[in-house]
């Protein structure tokens, strides 16, 4: 293939992306916000959040011809704090809560500091209005120190907040899935420290409520 044969393939399928987001309506998607973090279980579900039919008519190209079969983008929207201590991440499905390590905990502790519970009571409560009764609460470090002692600190993070949800989750037959992931699935760049500080997390995800 030549370059500009590659590069008008590149246009067109950055086209079609573009299309894609306009149908769905995706207008708080931000293209500069850092890929989120894909441990497993927490892929986008593969069906559409609602039936489209691709061969409805108001769908239909000049000549009769037909759109291919659709594709349902994962488009996400997240907010972030102006100093980067809590990012909300929402999508069709859930919402995800990531907190910074330096917010709950001391230095390499899994220790709550004094205004922790707070914080994790608030998104509790956001837990019990979405009536959520299936939460997933993932620990994460920096790549510094050795990746097993990584792997227990995050899990002990993991484990302090999920004690401190069920104080405050009241949905019945909640289940939790509380994992430490060490440096694995960083959302930033671990050669700076700004980079490392966002990578030291704890994030709660739980899927969203229908529709009032």
């Amino acid at each position: 293939m030549t370059k500009r044969h590659r590069a008008a393939a590149a246009t067109a399928v950055a086209g079609l992306v573009i299309a894609g987001a306009h149908l769905l309506g995706a207008t708080s998607a931000h293209a500069d916000e850092p890929k989120p973090s894909v441990p497993p279980g927490t892929e986008p579900a593969p069906a559409a959040p609602v039936p489209i039919d691709s061969n409805a008519p108001g769908l239909k190209i000049p000549q009769g011809g037909t759109l291919a079969p659709v594709k349902v983008l994962d488009i996400a929207e997240v907010v972030e704090d102006l100093g980067g201590e809590q990012r909300r991440q929402e999508t069709n499905q859930n919402v995800m809560m990531a907190l910074q390590s330096e917010v709950l905990f001391p230095e390499n502790s899994a220790v709550f500091n004094a205004q922790a519970a707070a914080r994790i009571q608030a998104i509790a409560q956001e837990i019990n209005t979405q009536k959520a009764t299936r939460i997933r609460v993932f620990g994460f470090t920096d790549d510094q120190g050795s990746y097993e002692h990584g792997k227990e600190l995050s899990k002990q993070r993991a484990d302090a907040v999920q004690a401190e949800l069920a104080k405050t989750v009241t949905s019945p037959g909640v289940t939790y899935d509380v994992r430490g992931y060490s440096e694995d699935y960083p959302i930033a760049d671990n050669s700076t420290e700004e980079g490392r500080k966002k990578n030291r997390r704890v994030e709660i995800t739980f899927p969203r409520g229908a529709p009032g």
